[in-house]
């Protein structure tokens, strides 16, 4: 019975997941902005959790990797 309900967990995952290439551009820029502002925080001491920085670092790769995927998914549908 646990088995299904991780099924199901993955399945509205996936579904809440998707995003136009626009939006994740838009995601992309929100998170290098947020980026900035966690390095300037850090740099004068009021950044509380240094780490931040490095989510926000690999949230800005994750979303690099989105738009290249659904760029090149977007090349092969038009051929």
């Amino acid at each position: 019975m646990a088995n299904d309900k991780k099924t199901v967990t993955k399945v509205t995952k996936k579904a809440v997941e998707v995003k136009t290439i626009d939006q994740l551009r838009v995601d992309l820029a929100l998170k290098q902005n947020d980026l900035i502002e966690a390095k300037r925080g850090h740099k004068l001491g009021e950044l509380t959790n240094p780490r931040v920085i490095t989510v926000t670092r690999k949230e800005i790769a994750r979303l690099h990797t989105a738009i290249r995927a659904a760029e090149i998914a977007e090349k092969k549908e038009n051929k």
